[in-house]
C-alpha cells in the first residue's frame, strides 16, 4: 500500500507512508518511494492519502452470542415498554415459525418512571407462545407465564446468585435476574447447524464493516470454538478470535491437559469467570448499599470459595483466569484472590473485564499484581445519566476510572461487550478520549479526569488488546514480521474533532494482506 498516513503503533507510535506485504504478514514499512524502489509487487494499493491503522481489536466481547442473536427482536434504544411490545410483535409477525420469541436490548432506564416492566402484556399477547426478552446487559430478562411453566419456575423455586422477580402479593412478575436468566435460555433449542454458520457470516460482515479484524469472545464452549475454527479452516470466517472458555466442568476437563493453544487465527488460553452481575439490573456486589435501594447491596453469582479454587487450579496451569467483575466489592474479592496466588510483579496476564467501580484503595493492585484492567469505555456513557442514582455521588468517581488504571498496569485492553453495546469500536474510541456519547453530552466530558488521549486509545484498541491475549508478538501494530491486518479511514482518528468520531468511515478492511471489506479507491 503506497501513499498513506500510516500509524503504525509501535513502541515510538511512529508514521510512514507505505508498507509491503508478503505471505500474510508486514515485511517492510517506510515511504513510498523507498519500497516502491525496493519491491516488485503483484499488486499495489494506492491509498490516495487516506489514514490506515492496526486492525481495530475488541478486547471484550460477545461474538457468537451477538451473531446468534441476529434472529432475535432488536429492542436496543425503544424508549418506552410499549415500544418495546410493538417491536416485538412486528418480529413475530416475520418470523411466527419460531418455536420461542426472543428479543435483546431493552432498558427500562431509558422509560419513564425507570420501572423494571412485569410480564402481564406478553401474557395477553402471547399465551401460546413462551417469550424471552434480554435486558441490555445480559444480566437481567423478561419472561411470559408460557416461558416460566417450560422452565418449571414457580413462587417457590429457589435460586442462588440471581433473583426470580415476584410482587407484594408473591406472584411472579417475569423478571429473572442473573442465574435465574438461565433456568429458562437453557430451554430454547440451538439454531441448526447451517442456520448457525450463516448467523456467524452475517455477524462477521457486520464486524468487518466497522474495521475489526480480531475479537475476545468472552465466554464459549467446546462446541462453539469447534463450530468457529472449521469456519476459519474452510475459508468461510475472516475474523481472528481469542476464545474464553466457561468453567464448566466438560471445558476444563478437555482443555486443561492439553494446555493453552495459539494459531494466527485462534487463541484458546484463557477462562471466564463472572462474579457479579450488571450495576444497570443492580447485581452488581457492592461495598456499601445500593443509593436507590438501601436494603439491596447485590450479590455474587458464587460464593467466594468457588473463586478461591478456580484461581488455585488456573495458577497451577498456564491458562489465564479472566474474570467479569462490575461492583467495587466484588472487584475487591477478586484482586484479593488474584494477588494470593500471582505474589506480585508476573506476566501471567489475568484480567479483570470491565473493572467498573473499583474502590480507590483497591486500584494500586492493578498494579502491585500485575493485573490486565479490561475495560469497555461505551458503558460509561451509556450508565452515566442514571449511574450517580445507583451509587451516590460520593461513589461515583469510584467508577469507569480508566486513567487511574492505566495508571497502574501501564496499559488498558479496549473493548464493546458488543451486543451489550454497539458493535463499532469508533464508539469505543470517542468516548474513551471525549467521555461522551453519541450526543456529545455532556459537554466537557463525564468525569474527563479519566479520559485516555488518542494515541492511548488506539493502543488500547490495537497493541494493547493483543497484549492482554498473549498476541502482541504477531498483532496489533504495522511492522515487519506481523500479521497484515490493517483498516483504512477516511479522516484521522488523531486529529479529527470529538464530534466528528463516531462518523468516521472504514474504507477498507484487510486481514493477512486480503481484503474483506470494502471497495478499492
Amino acid at each position: 500500500m503506497t501513499n498513506a498516513t500510516v500509524y503504525t503503533v509501535d513502541s515510538t507510535f511512529s508514521k510512514a507512508q507505505a508498507f509491503a506485504v508478503r505471505d500474510g504478514r508486514f515485511v517492510a514499512v517506510g515511504s513510498t518511494a523507498d519500497l516502491q524502489g525496493r519491491y516488485q509487487a503483484a499488486r499495489t494499493v494506492d491509498a490516495s492519502e487516506q489514514f490506515v491503522y492496526p486492525g481495530f481489536y475488541d478486547a471484550h466481547c460477545h461474538f457468537y452470542r451477538y451473531a446468534l442473536g441476529l434472529r432475535s427482536a432488536n429492542l436496543v434504544g425503544a424508549s418506552s415498554w410499549a415500544e418495546t411490545v410493538g417491536r416485538l410483535a412486528r418480529h413475530r409477525q416475520q418470523r411466527p415459525q419460531d418455536a420461542w420469541l426472543t428479543g435483546r436490548g431493552w432498558d427500562q432506564n431509558d422509560w419513564p418512571g425507570q420501572r423494571f416492566p412485569t410480564k402481564d402484556t406478553l401474557d395477553a399477547l402471547f399465551p401460546g407462545v413462551p417469550v424471552l426478552l434480554v435486558r441490555v446487559d445480559g444480566h437481567a430478562a423478561l419472561v411470559n407465564q408460557k416461558a416460566l411453566d417450560l422452565a418449571g419456575i414457580t413462587a417457590a423455586t429457589p435460586i442462588s446468585g440471581g433473583v426470580i422477580g415476584r410482587d407484594a402479593r408473591g406472584r411472579l412478575t417475569g423478571l429473572l435476574v442473573d442465574n435465574a436468566v438461565k433456568l429458562v435460555a437453557s430451554k430454547i433449542p440451538d439454531p441448526a447447524p447451517a442456520e448457525a454458520d450463516a448467523l456467524l457470516l452475517q455477524g462477521q460482515q457486520n464486524c468487518l464493516a466497522v474495521g475489526l479484524t480480531s475479537l475476545a469472545d468472552a465466554g464459549l464452549d467446546r462446541e462453539d470454538i469447534e463450530r468457529i475454527a472449521a469456519l476459519q479452516q474452510a475459508g468461510r470466517l475472516h475474523l481472528r478470535l481469542y476464545t474464553m472458555l466457561n468453567p464448566t466442568p466438560e471445558n476444563k476437563a478437555y482443555y486443561l491437559p492439553r494446555g493453552p493453544y495459539f494459531s494466527d487465527n485462534l487463541t484458546i488460553s484463557s477462562f471466564k469467570i463472572y462474579a457479579d452481575g450488571a450495576l444497570g439490573s443492580r447485581g452488581a456486589s457492592l461495598l456499601a448499599p445500593y443509593t436507590d435501594r438501601p436494603h439491596e447491596r447485590g450479590f455474587l453469582l458464587q460464593k467466594p470459595d468457588y473463586y478461591r479454587s478456580i484461581a488455585r487450579e488456573l495458577a497451577a496451569t498456564k491458562f489465564q483466569m479472566n474474570t467479569h467483575a462490575i461492583g467495587d466489592s466484588a472487584n475487591r474479592l477478586l484482586l484479593d484472590i488474584y494477588g494470593a496466588v500471582l505474589k506480585g510483579h508476573n506476566d501471567r496476564r489475568w484480567r479483570i473485564e470491565h473493572a467498573q467501580i473499583v474502590s480507590q484503595q483497591d486500584i494500586p493492585k492493578f498494579g502491585q499484581y500485575s493485573i490486565v484492567p479490561s475495560v469497555q469505555p461505551t458503558h460509561a456513557t451509556s450508565d452515566m445519566y442514571w449511574a450517580g442514582e445507583r451509587l451516590g455521588q460520593r461513589r461515583l468517581p469510584d467508577a469507569y476510572a480508566y486513567k487511574a488504571l492505566l495508571a497502574q498496569y501501564g496499559q488498558v485492553a479496549l473493548g464493546s461487550d458488543f451486543p451489550v453495546e454497539d458493535i463499532n469500536p469508533l464508539y469505543g474510541f470517542h468516548a474513551a478520549v471525549a467521555r461522551q456519547d453519541a450526543k456529545n453530552y455532556p459537554a466537557g466530558g463525564f468525569q474527563p479526569e479519566n479520559a485516555l488521549t488518542r494515541e492511548q486509545a488506539l493502543r488500547g484498541m490495537t497493541t494493547w488488546a493483543a497484549h492482554a491475549a498473549f498476541e502482541d508478538r504477531r498483532k496489533g501494530q504495522i511492522k515487519p514480521g506481523m500479521l497484515a491486518d490493517f483498516v483504512v479511514l477516511n479522516e484521522d482518528l488523531l486529529t479529527a474533532p470529538n464530534e466528528q468520531l463516531r462518523g468516521l468511515k472504514v474504507r477498507q478492511t484487510w486481514i493477512g494482506g486480503r481484503q474483506v471489506f470494502g471497495n478499492e479507491q
